[in-house]
């Protein structure tokens, strides 16, 4: 059991039952211990519901893409929870084998994508890791790519979002659920 009490699918009412349901019917009938953390308030529950519907529907930023940066994050802050949830998802859903995840999470220049999308991950993983290290040559570098300045605060957003999510899972302990 996490260390916060959280509220199970059956038992919630109002805000709460409402955003599961939708989590339900996104999910195939599951709600992620990675969102039942978030019921002890429903107003983070929401926002982190509503952060992840705005993600799903980006369309230059790809699953692959983003997914890669949700589970090199957690690496980087021992999360085992979202890293084995997003490796789960790159051979699942993407269609990478475990070999090519392992490298990826050796290496992240390994990483499957399209030079556009590695340089990407690349620039989020910096930023994440060392913020004072991105400068003007990184974002020229992006932009030359073709990426504009809302994707590129877009995916860095994401990956710094990543680390309160690992933050939070980590200190409430919770358990893995898939």
């Amino acid at each position: 059991m996490p260390l916060i009490q959280t509220i199970e699918p059956n038992q919630a009412q109002g805000e709460v039952a409402q955003i599961y349901t939708e989590m339900q019917q996104a999910f195939n009938n599951w709600v992620p211990n990675g969102f039942k953390i978030w019921s002890a308030n429903p107003l983070w529950l929401k926002q982190q519901w509503e952060f992840i519907g705005y993600y799903m529907q980006q369309k230059r930023l790809s699953f692959p893409l983003l997914t890669m940066i949700r589970m090199l994050v957690s690496q980087d802050h021992a999360c085992a929870y979202c890293v084995g949830l997003n490796e789960g998802m790159l051979i699942n859903m993407v269609g990478l084998n475990p070999e090519q995840v392992a490298a990826l999470k050796r290496d992240p220049q390994t990483a499957p994508l399209p030079e556009k999308e590695k340089a990407m991950l690349l620039f989020v993983l910096k930023g994440v890791k060392r913020s004072g290290s991105i400068g003007a040559a990184d974002m020229q570098a992006l932009r030359g790519l073709g990426w504009s300045d809302a994707e590129i605060l877009d995916a860095l957003t994401h990956g710094a979002r990543q680390v309160a999510a690992d933050i939070v899972f980590n200190a409430f302990q919770i358990e893995q659920d898939f």
